[in-house]
Order: structure tokens, then C-alpha cells, then sequence
């Protein structure tokens, strides 16, 4: 599968690894559930570890791990739900988080701007075809009136 990281259209090399699965070595990504229980045991794997957030999550609970994690998925469950985007504001601002930070779920295109204005550098739309509109969208601009993450 493709996503979108830094503005360039990549292959992602995670693994999504739901809760009850193995963990295999490599790079991936677990719910904060299985982070928040793991985390000790994980110290030692063989790869990049990753966490999906809902936007229910608090991110504070990741204060003291966010430079063991290489990336983090915030996850739009819902177009109407803009609770990720404070998610990603407060990773970046708040937590001086540096790595990945991956918009995943039900989002539109013309977000991407605005996505990436609160910290967000990564995008896996729904739609694959989405890729090279959400492309374009992120370049749309090309003068901000506010200060951004950045």
C-alpha cells in the first residue's frame, strides 16, 4: 500500500497489528491499549513501534513515550469528528513529538492543508485513488495568515 509522507507519494512499510495478534518483528503499529500494557516488554523488539490513537484518546498519556514511537495514526472515524486534529496540534506543540505523524480513516482531500498546518506529515487516505488529489491539496497554498506547527 502507498501513503502520502513529506509530500511524496511511498510505499508504507508498517504493520498494522490488531490486539490479539503476534507481534512479528519490523515495524508496527498497536491500539494504546496494547502500548499502555506492553510498553515494558516492547522495549526490546526488533523494529520501530508505532500506536493508533481513536479521537476519543488522550494524548497526554503518551507524554513519556513519545520518543520511543516512530510514528502515530490518528484515526478519523467520523468526517464530522475533528477531535484528531487537536490530537496532532497537542503531539507537536505540547509534547515535542518529532516522528511520524499519520492522518488515517475518514477524511476528505481538502483537509490534507489543514492537516498538515496542525503537525500531521502523513496521510493514508481511504480511497487510494485519493493519493495524488491530496497531493496536489497539500501544495494549495501558498501564503498562510496564522503561525502553523512548523
Amino acid at each position: 500500500m502507498q501513503i502520502i509522507k513529506d509530500k511524496h507519494i511511498v510505499d508504507d512499510t508498517w504493520q498494522h497489528i490488531g490486539d490479539a495478534e503476534t507481534i512479528p518483528a519490523g515495524d508496527v503499529t498497536l491500539s494504546l491499549a496494547r502500548w499502555q500494557h506492553e510498553k515494558h516488554t516492547l522495549i526490546h523488539h526488533a523494529g520501530q513501534l508505532g500506536v493508533r490513537l481513536s479521537p476519543a484518546d488522550n494524548v497526554a498519556v503518551l507524554a513519556d513515550d513519545v520518543k520511543r514511537l516512530g510514528l502515530i495514526e490518528l484515526n478519523f472515524a467520523d468526517f464530522a469528528d475533528g477531535r484528531s486534529f487537536s490530537q496532532a496540534w497537542l503531539l507537536r506543540e505540547r509534547l515535542d513529538y518529532h516522528g511520524e505523524l499519520r492522518a488515517t480513516g475518514c477524511y476528505m482531500p481538502d483537509q490534507a492543508f489543514y492537516l498538515a498546518r496542525v503537525g500531521v506529515n502523513a496521510f493514508q487516505p481511504e480511497k487510494f485513488a485519493d493519493l495524488p488529489v491530496m497531493l496536489a491539496k497539500l501544495n494549495e497554498f501558498s501564503v498562510q495568515y496564522q503561525r502553523s506547527v512548523h
